[in-house]
């Protein structure tokens, strides 16, 4: 209850937090409100002084006519102070999704892939679409609902006391009874929000779970069973909502009940003294127009309490979001100039711990030789993924230093140092567009000349000039369209574009067919000339083919040197090979 309870609080506290990058539009809106008070009290006024002189004083159209013209202009600048509170409205609360996903976004990018790794990407996904969606109604609804509140009622009671007391009376002692109920109501509404923005997250996660990987749910006949748990959680997201839904409607209800019951009220008043003769009609009429009008903003904030719960609910998520510790990443102190030619890397006793106290690296001591190709070897879980992650300064080391031709890596520009490496994964991901502009991601100014300079490099020009557009075909999402030795082609032409000194390599020939393995070898070995090569290596020709090799075990250099020294040292690097458990046979099938 406590944590529910500072949960809610520290999501206020981040909505409030953002009021001020919305306040100059939410001002506006205010002006715009407070201008539709005071119209709504002239308007009132002239309409009830024209009916009580054509029903009571028999005046004609001609006799009135003069004051129903400013009735319409006042009806018209009402709209237009709605119209215009209303987008300035909208305008602060665009302005706050803005600046709310764009930091979200930043602190994601800052938390890098090795954090988001263990995070669902479908719950991320949600957060920054409908997560971020649902503080709308907060900013766009209910503050300025706040606003009217704070300045109708009151001006109506202003006018009102004066000209009968007891209906000021009746309408000064039902009026809180509406935000008393609403806040008792919804109480529970912000636990219920909670909730069902965890459901939502949880749904969205499975279901783009099952469309990654439909494919192998159809071959294991997995697949039905998969729709049944998605048919489960999305029930249990309907159930969910329709909790919210019901703490809505009852709220709306008293609400409505306690509205309708102070316009009675004062209506009852004014009937009997009408009666008795004691109050006039003019007058009880005006005050009688005033009545619902005095109730319609609270009615309104009753209706848009809700949507503040909503976004507490999200809000919520987003905060904890925030919250996720970023890992420690190399933050350069740009005191150093980034090498402009193939580097000489050192990686000095590196220990690097993850934050779930797992050992990565554990006094990793090796060096890549300048201008020469590495092959890094050894059993799944030897760490070197962490090697690469700490070459790319996604995440620093517990302990050591990588020294880049003698110099910390902390004492340069990350950002720079990472334009000058090219990597090309295992499995290298396209965008949605166009072979050209999946080529320039690393160079985004590069023209269609020194795309197709790269492209006949690698030999990716021959199997584009085969395609019905060239480097204008578009391709889908991940390049699901092309063979796997097309991407890799595609994902070395994009290296080979970038101005890189460093290039490093994760297997890019794995699981390929003879054709395309030799292609990628070649372009591979037209790519390395001029640069420091560092490949992760999981197939013996690609051993061979380094000019020093890396035995990796436990995170830690057990072996090193050439593949005739290693094995005749028979050491792990031979159990490997002669295992084929992490370096498979050249003749193995694709």
């Amino acid at each position: 209850m406590t944590n529910g309870k500072s949960e809610t609080q520290s999501a206020t506290a981040f909505l409030k937090a953002r009021i001020p990058l919305s306040r100059g539009p939410l001002a506006w809106a205010a002006g715009s409100s407070a201008a539709n008070a005071v119209l709504l009290i002239v308007q009132y006024r002239l309409l009830a002084s024209v009916v009580t002189d054509v029903l009571f004083d028999g005046q004609d159209l001609a006799a009135v006519w003069s004051r129903l013209w400013p009735l319409l202009a006042i009806i018209a600048a009402r709209g237009l102070a709605v119209w215009s509170g209303e987008v300035s409205a909208v305008t602060a609360a665009a302005r706050v999704k803005q600046s709310v996903r764009g930091d979200l976004l930043d602190h994601l990018m800052a938390l890098g892939p090795v954090h988001l790794k263990g995070e669902r990407t479908g719950e991320i996904t949600a957060l920054l679409v409908e997560g971020i969606e649902a503080l709308e109604p907060y900013y766009a609804r209910f503050l300025p609902a706040m606003t009217t509140v704070a300045l109708v009622p009151i001006a109506v009671l202003a006018v009102v006391f004066p000209m009968d007391w007891l209906s000021g009376l009746v309408l000064a002692l039902t009026a809180p009874l509406i935000p008393l109920f609403m806040i008792l109501i919804g109480k529970g509404a912000a636990r219920l929000n909670q909730r069902q923005w965890a459901k939502l997250a949880r749904m969205s996660a499975h279901f783009l779970e099952a469309l990654q990987g439909l494919t192998t749910l159809k071959l294991f006949n997995a697949s039905r069973r998969e729709a049944d748990v998605i048919a489960r959680v999305s029930e249990d997201y309907r159930l969910a909502t329709m909790s919210v839904l019901r703490v809505a409607f009852l709220s709306a209800l008293a609400l409505e009940f306690f509205a309708t019951l102070g316009v009675a009220l004062v209506a009852v008043f004014i009937g009997f003294r009408l009666l008795s003769g004691s109050m006039g009609f003019e007058r009880g009429f005006f005050v009688l127009l005033l009545a619902p009008e005095f109730y319609l903003p609270l009615r309104s904030l009753g209706a848009h309490y809700h949507a503040r719960m909503e976004a507490i609910g999200a809000a919520t998520r987003i905060v904890e979001t925030f919250a996720w510790p970023a890992p420690p990443v190399v933050a350069g102190a740009e005191s150093v100039d980034v090498p402009r030619t193939a580097p000489s890397v050192t990686f000095q006793d590196i220990v690097l711990t993850y934050a779930d106290g797992r050992k990565g690296l554990d006094g990793a001591d090796f060096r890549l030789a300048s201008g020469a190709t590495t092959a890094l070897v050894g059993p799944s879980g030897a760490g070197k993924s962490s090697i690469v992650n700490s070459l790319l300064g996604f995440i620093a080391p517990t302990s050591g230093a990588v020294l880049v031709d003698g110099h910390p890596l902390t004492t340069m520009n990350i950002e720079a140092w990472r334009r000058r490496i090219a990597w090309v994964p295992q499995s290298p991901h396209l965008f949605r567009g166009t072979i050209a502009d999946n080529i320039r991601l690393g160079a985004p100014d590069a023209d269609a000349a020194a795309i197709e300079k790269a492209a006949r490099l690698t030999g990716a020009d021959a199997f584009i000039h085969r395609l019905p557009d060239g480097y204008d075909q578009a391709i889908h999402e991940g390049g699901r369209d092309l063979s796997g030795g097309q991407r890799r082609l595609i994902a070395l032409t994009r290296a080979a574009l970038r101005d890189a000194c460093l290039l490093i390599l994760d297997e890019p020939t794995a699981s390929l067919d003879a054709a395309s393995e030799r292609q990628i070898t070649k372009a591979i070995r037209k790519l390395s000339r001029g640069r420091t090569v560092l490949v992760i290596a999981h197939r013996l020709e690609t051993v061979r083919a380094a000019d020093h090799i890396l035995v990796l075990d436990q995170g830690r250099v057990v072996e090193q040197g050439d593949h005739g020294a290693l094995m005749s040292a028979e050491g792990l690097y031979a159990a490997l090979v002669k295992s084929g458990a992490a370096i498979a046979l050249s003749d193995s099938p694709a």
